[in-house]
């Protein structure tokens, strides 16, 4: 929720993010999440469907963002922002963390982590104020996104997604919330 990601496009299907701890040049590479289409998500086993989590509600509720780099004017990358989140609402994503820096790892140590996103406020404690700090470092406004993405179009959820959030799930065993 508060690491900026670099998002390549590889195969018209599937995106890779690269995932850093800050937006400043001496980041660390912390994590890498998959994006798919839900074409591509169709194919999937249900063993590997419980494994990814939709992006309706990191989008519509401001979470997700993508920093503005700082040679790029507000008004312009707000514009390039809005169309990637009415395309990155669709997608199923898949997040491995492999460097716990919020523990003070100064190294990557263990297995990376499968991680799932929130899906719902009320499964992060003290959602608010987690959205506040990041907004303040990023110099902006979750509510003011969220309201703004209002407009943007809630595709259907698979059924097998976001199984980590679902009563009796074994998805989440070993991955974590992000």
């Amino acid at each position: 929720m508060t690491n900026p990601e670099e998002i390549t496009n590889g195969a018209a299907d599937v995106r890779q993010c690269l995932i850093y701890d800050t937006p400043e040049p001496a980041s660390r590479l912390i994590g890498i999440e998959y994006m798919i289409s839900p074409k591509l998500y169709e194919t999937l086993p249900s063993s590997e469907q419980r494994l990814w989590h939709s992006h309706v509600y990191e989008v519509k509720s401001g979470m997700l963002i993508m920093p503005t780099p700082s040679l790029v004017p507000t008004s312009i990358w707000e514009q390039a922002e809005m169309k990637e989140m009415e395309q990155v609402v669709a997608l199923y994503g898949k997040t491995y963390h492999f460097w716990q820096v919020d523990r003070g790892d100064t190294v990557p140590m263990g297995e990376p982590q499968l991680m799932m996103s929130f899906t719902e406020p009320e499964q992060i404690k003290q959602f608010e104020g987690a959205l506040k700090d990041r907004d303040e470092r990023y110099g902006v406004s979750s509510k003011e996104k969220s309201e703004k993405r209002q407009y943007i179009e809630e595709p259907q959820i698979h059924a097998g997604a976001d199984s980590m959030w679902k009563k009796g799930s074994t998805a989440g065993e070993k991955g974590q919330k992000t």
